[in-house]
């Protein structure tokens, strides 16, 4: 069974030690600039009390599957989930738990109908046998093959009136390891949301052997401003893991989301926005240090940005905040300890449902237990 392949890749950023305090050992003393630090409260725990409650898992009305990821994202009035691995039942099974033992098939990124139920989604693009299909297709011209992952984050709107959407994404080769972060244009077919065109030459833009890997960590569509944001992690050719651990942000108005060269890139709080990307990786032109993949959104009734995330290798539900997309971000508040599921499950990818209490009083949140969704409840006091 294979985890997505970026909660792969961010486990393997952790694998050294997951203790923050290392990192001021590690760091290189010439570093004097670290704009990844938490700074000032967070309003989460200064200014309010919450109380969490678990739902349960989230599973599909209408197929059968184990799936990891599933960040959401709006489109044409609906929301969807966007999953990473989905692996299939075996024929015939409608409920997972009742799932034999067994590799059953499986596709890399699927996209899902969200209800007002967050333990249920309605599952598209299903073959004649009831099994969902890949979103973002392969290309074999550009050497890509069935098993590659495309871990993709938030799908976000960019044109209201025509119903048109992207996806940033991270293209895995599997064997030959990450190619790049990219963007697919997503438009309405016969109702459902459905990938019409990859943006780049081999269908990436950012390589990721020498730039972040822009919207693998996280994407959103601001709905206060005419921007997208997207996060992204370090280049894969930075070996050391404290450096490799940072996560870098970039931002393009959403009208222009399909021109590369409309896209600013954020150099830290010294330089600011400029049009090219960092041309250094460390803790002054980076926004955040080993986040983990999660999700942004806009609170309203905190009045500030939230991120959703899970700790590395710690199992708990983190939320930080902070006035403005390009931070300065709080510190983490844990708001749930999740249960791995299983010897060696793994819990990853903290998933915002905005759409289920708008007036921001509740956050409900799912995340990724062993290829299984869990759901939870935050509910904010007065």
């Amino acid at each position: 069974m294979q985890a997505a392949a970026t909660a792969l890749l961010v486990l393997s950023q952790v694998a050294a030690t997951s203790c923050i305090g290392l990192r001021n050992l590690t760091s290189s003393p010439q570093e004097t600039i670290d704009n990844t630090r938490p700074v000032g409260n967070n309003i989460i725990s200064h200014d309010h009390t919450f109380t969490t409650e678990f739902l349960g898992l989230q599973l599909a009305n209408n197929s059968a599957s184990h799936r990891d990821l599933g960040f959401t994202g709006q489109l044409g009035g609906q929301w969807y989930a966007v999953y990473g691995d989905v692996l299939w039942c075996a024929p015939g099974v409608k409920d997972p738990a009742q799932d034999p033992p067994g590799f059953h098939g499986m596709v890399r990124d699927a996209i899902s109908l969200c209800t007002d139920n967050p333990l249920v989604v309605h599952d598209l693009h299903l073959d004649s046998e009831g099994r969902q299909q890949q979103f973002v297709p392969y290309n074999e011209e550009w050497g890509e093959a069935a098993d590659f992952g495309f871990g993709g984050t938030s799908l976000v709107e960019v044109d209201g009136e025509t119903n048109t959407g992207a996806l940033f994404y991270l293209i895995n080769g599997n064997k030959t390891g990450y190619r790049g972060a990219g963007i697919a244009k997503v438009q309405l077919v016969d109702g459902a949301p459905t990938v019409t065109h990859r943006s780049g030459d081999r269908g990436y833009w950012w390589d990721a052997n020498t730039t972040a890997r822009y919207g693998d960590i996280a994407a959103f569509r601001d709905p206060r401003s005419d921007y997208v944001y997207a996060w992204g992690g370090a280049p894969m050719n930075i070996t050391d893991w404290v450096q490799a651990a940072y996560v870098y942000q970039c931002r393009v108005k959403a009208a222009d989301a399909f021109d590369i060269t409309r896209y600013e890139y954020w150099w830290g709080r010294q330089m600011g926005w400029k049009s090219e990307p960092p041309a250094t990786f460390t803790a002054e032109t980076a926004v955040m240090w080993m986040s983990g993949q999660g999700q942004v959104v806009w609170n309203q009734h905190l009045g500030c940005y939230v991120f959703v995330r899970l700790g590395p290798m710690t199992n708990e539900v983190l939320l930080r905040t902070a006035p403005q997309h390009e931070g300065p971000w709080s510190d983490d508040v844990k708001v749930f300890n999740a249960t791995p599921i299983g010897q060696d499950g793994m819990t990853y990818a903290g998933v915002a449902h905005p759409y289920l209490d708008p007036s921001g009083r509740s956050m409900v949140i799912s995340y990724t237990n062993n290829n299984n969704i869990e759901v939870i409840r935050v509910t904010f006091d007065e």
